[in-house]
């Protein structure tokens, strides 16, 4: 029988392929996208063509007073779709991203970045622990910039902190219903997130391939199978870690 994967954030980058590694081990998945509709319509055909099922619903997890209406979309969703009630794997991987050194962080940067990257996926959670079936999973993608000092990220990497400690906590609470909770925290990625910044930046590209030992610069599937194998029952011993995948970055 299929399971479901909710993926927050899929339309794009590494939550799309996050979505597609998830449907590739036989699993329907829920995508969400706050503006990128169409973008997100194109994954939805890409999980089809793999056999699986799919939807895409909206969601601006900036605005974390929607979280309820979401859950009450969601929900509608999946019951009309699959006629269930209960989902099986929760991957809280929606973001922004934002360069801004401390001196010139507003408040209004301060408390977007921490409503997308950690509030709204705290609430999220807690909202929707009641329909997660139990032997479940919650991945929750964080960053590789809570161990790394990187310029401009004070405030993003603050929020992601708060999300790898969230993992712990909440690891803790739902063990007792067999739910794994994990973090995987990406290196330096390409992709349209950041990878405007890598691509046109070469002495930046340069200093992230001398920094790895791979020697290369993150791509968004190097992510989304790592992910994908936290949602199989071979990872059913993996609980409450932080697992950086960054090609052993600043080792």
């Amino acid at each position: 029988m299929n399971k479901i994967a909710l993926v927050t954030g899929g339309s794009r980058s590494i939550g799309r392929d996050i979505a597609l590694s998830i449907a590739k081990n036989n699993n329907h998945v829920v995508i969400t996208y706050n503006t990128s509709k169409d973008a997100a319509e194109v994954v939805v055909k890409e999980i089809e063509a793999l056999g699986q099922q799919a939807i895409a619903l909206q969601l601006d997890t900036s605005k974390v007073d929607n979280t309820q209406n979401f859950v009450h979309e969601f929900t509608k969703a999946i019951r009309e779709k699959w006629n269930a009630t209960h989902f099986d794997y929760q991957i809280n991987n929606a973001g922004i991203g934002a360069s801004i050194n401390i001196a010139d962080v507003t408040e209004d940067d301060f408390d977007k970045m921490m409503n997308v990257h950690f509030k709204s996926n705290f609430f999220l959670t807690q909202k929707l622990l009641p329909l997660l079936n139990n032997n479940g999973r919650v991945v929750n993608i964080t960053s590789g910039a809570t161990r790394s000092w990187v310029p401009g990220y004070a405030v993003y990497a603050s929020a992601k902190s708060a999300l790898d400690t969230f993992t712990k906590y909440l690891a803790m609470e739902v063990g007792s219903r067999g739910i794994t909770v994990n973090s995987v925290s990406p290196g330096p990625i390409q992709t349209d997130f950041n990878g405007a910044i890598i691509r046109n930046t070469p002495a930046l590209q340069d200093f992230v391939k001398k920094q790895n030992p791979l020697g290369r610069v993150g791509m968004a599937n190097d992510i989304g199978g790592v992910v994908a194998f936290l949602c199989t029952d071979e990872a059913r011993w993996i609980n409450g870690q932080r697992i950086e995948v960054s090609g052993g970055m600043a080792l």
